[in-house]
This record gives structure tokens, sequence and C-alpha cells, in this order.
């Protein structure tokens, strides 16, 4: 079967574990390091000046505690103290003034991002020592939060839209029934979208709940032997009506295989990246499933004829209620991505995609197996 080129695609978008622990936990240690640097120089300092001192003492005893050029002996060691003294004093000045300009900038942008400001971003100096990395690890710390409230306030306006339009159409049309001049086919049709808009209402609960449900399972406990062919071809047959409405072209390339794992989650898998094929497929397109194992791999490809997505969109399929057509004519809620990639998470495998404007969609699922 021919196979899809990656030369006319931008790069993958794939599902990777988040480094937001690991940035903290960086960052941490970078801050011990910091404190027992600032322990040992001080220490270096004070060592130093009891060294001079020391020996001034070794002169003085070694002069017999006598006058040395007309100096008393009081005064020949009291002078280089105070001078050692004042000069560490001066050192330590001079470069705790330098060393603690970027502290002191951290510790003020630490209490904007307390009071919720993750615009905040510290000056980088050139530099390997802990203070630059230091400072280069919150960047990315705060950079991550920024990111995360910007999804946050993306995820709330998605998640309102998309309860609230079926609400205020089921409340549209029931007051439209209400109207006795209406005629049995506006009654009936009226009925019809209200039907609809209760299905849709009930499928994106259904999904919610689903996702809720998989974001909080950490072990798959229901693992047991079946056919990925087997499993891939029943989820055809089930959309059936779908894609011969469409009259599409399906070229399924499915290799026998026996897969150790939930057959529950993976029906998800399917189930969902196939829905979204067919409908973004043009009528009498092709839709490819590609099944092989590949260097230690099990490899599911799903290939569709549809528009496309330009990088940017390709970025975020994945993120819970984002869709990349912000009109939401399309149908939709923009969980099923996000259900497909957590369910892939938890049997341990990975899910990307590769697409272009005009050039159709690629999402590809990688098992370990």
């Amino acid at each position: 079967m021919k196979k899809q080129s990656n030369s006319n695609s931008n790069p993958n978008s794939s599902i990777r574990p988040e480094s937001k622990a690991g940035r903290r936990a960086v960052l941490a240690r970078r801050l011990l390091t910091f404190r027992f640097m600032l322990i040992a120089f001080f220490m270096v300092v004070m060592a130093a000046s009891g060294f001079v001192t020391g020996m001034i003492f070794v002169l003085g005893y070694l002069a017999r505690f006598q006058p040395i050029h007309g100096l008393p002996i009081t005064t020949l060691i009291s002078t280089p103290v105070i001078i050692s003294v004042l000069l560490s004093f001066v050192i330590i000045t001079i470069w705790s003034g330098r060393f603690f300009r970027p502290l002191k900038r951290l510790t003020e942008a630490t209490k904007k991002v307390g009071k919720g400001d993750f615009s905040v971003r510290i000056p980088e100096e050139k530099g390997n020592g802990e203070m630059s990395h230091l400072v280069r690890n919150f960047n990315l710390m705060v950079q991550e939060l920024d990111s995360n409230e910007l999804f946050r306030k993306d995820f709330i306006n998605n998640f309102s839209h998309e309860f609230k339009t079926p609400i205020v159409s089921i409340r549209g049309f029931a007051r439209q029934l209400k109207n006795e001049d209406l005629t049995e086919e506006q009654r009936a049709e009226y009925i019809d979208i209200i039907i609809a808009e209760s299905d849709r209402l009930a499928g994106m609960s259904t999904n919610v709940l689903l996702l809720t449900k998989l974001e909080n399972q950490t072990i798959v406990t229901d693992k047991a032997p079946f056919y990925l062919d087997e499993q891939i071809r029943s989820e055809l047959l089930l959309m059936e009506d779908a894609w011969t409405r469409k009259n599409l072209c399906l070229s399924p390339e499915l290799e026998e295989i026996e897969y150790n794992g939930s057959a529950e989650l993976l029906s998800h898998v399917w189930r969902n990246l196939l829905s979204n094929a067919i409908k973004f497929s043009p009528d009498g397109g092709e839709l490819k499933i590609d099944l092989f194992r590949a260097a230690g791999e099990i490899v599911v490809k799903i290939t569709d004829e549809g528009p496309g997505m330009d990088e940017a969109t390709a970025a975020r399929i994945f993120d819970k209620f984002y869709q990349g057509d912000t009109s939401h004519k399309t149908e939709g809620n923009g969980l099923g991505l996000s259900i497909a990639a957590r369910a892939v998470t938890l049997c341990g495998g990975v899910i990307s995609v590769q697409s272009a404007p005009s050039q159709g969609t690629t999402f590809t699922v990688r098992l370990p197996g």
C-alpha cells in the first residue's frame, strides 16, 4: 500500500511525559547548591583572615614582643589584623553585590509569581554558574506555569461554550413548541433538534466522566491477550453507516498481532481516531488503516485525505475541548482525542499526529510489544 510521504508534512506533535516536576526538582537542587557555595565562600574568607592574623602573632612571637622599627608590638599585631578585616569586608561587599543582584531579582520575581503574575522573567546572565542555571530554570518553570494558566482559561471558555450552546438551543426550541400556530412539519423539526441537542449533551457528559476516570487512573488491571487486527475490524464494522454514507474507500492493511493489554482502553482509541478520520474525510476519499510491528513496537497508522491542520493546531489537538475549527461548526466537543491520548499513555504507548493544510492527517499510535 502506498505510504504517505513525510516531505510535505509538518513535524509531528506527540504526547510525552510532562517535565514540570523535573523543572521544580532541578530548581530546588540549584538553590541547595547555591547555599553551600555561599557558606563555603564565607568560610574561605574567614579562614584567610584567620591565617593572616595567625601569621602576625607568629611574627610578634619571633620578635620576642619587642618593638620593630620603633613600632609597639600591639600596633604591629593590630594594624594588619584591622587591614585584613577591612580588606575581607571590601571583597565580600563587592562580590556579594554582584552575586546577590540576581538573587534579589529572583526574590522579587518569586513574590510576583506568588501573586499570580506568570509573565515575569529574570534577565539571564552569561555563564554556566549555579546562579545562571538557577535563573534559567526559574524562567522555564514560570513559562510552564504561564502556559498552564492560558490552558486553564481556554479550557473554561471552551467548556462553558460546549455546554451552554445545546442548553440554549433546547430552551429556545422548547419555547417554540408552545406556539400553537406551528405546522406539524415545524413541530417535528423542532423536536428532532431538541433530541439531537440532548444526545449531544449526554455524549459530552459521558466523555467528560470517561476522561476524568482515565486521568485519575494510573494502573491498568484488566490486561488480557486479544488480537488487535480483529478489534480494529470490529470498530470499522460498527461505523459502517458513517463511512458508507460518505462513500469512502477503506484500505486496511492489518497484520495479525496478538496483544496483551486492556481491550477496553484501546477500543476508545480506535473509536475516536476512526470517527475523527471519517468525519474529516471528503466524500469519495480514501481512508488508510495500517497495523504492523516495527523495531520492537506495535504501530497503528490511520490516514485520511481531509483538509489537514497547520502546525499550531496540530500542537494542541490533544488538549481537552480544543477544536481546530473555532467556529464549532463541525460535530464534536474536543474530548475524543484527549481520551485517545490518555488511553494510549495508560497502555504505555505514544500517540502522535502528522498533518499539513490540504495534505490530510495521519495519527500514529505506538504500543510496546
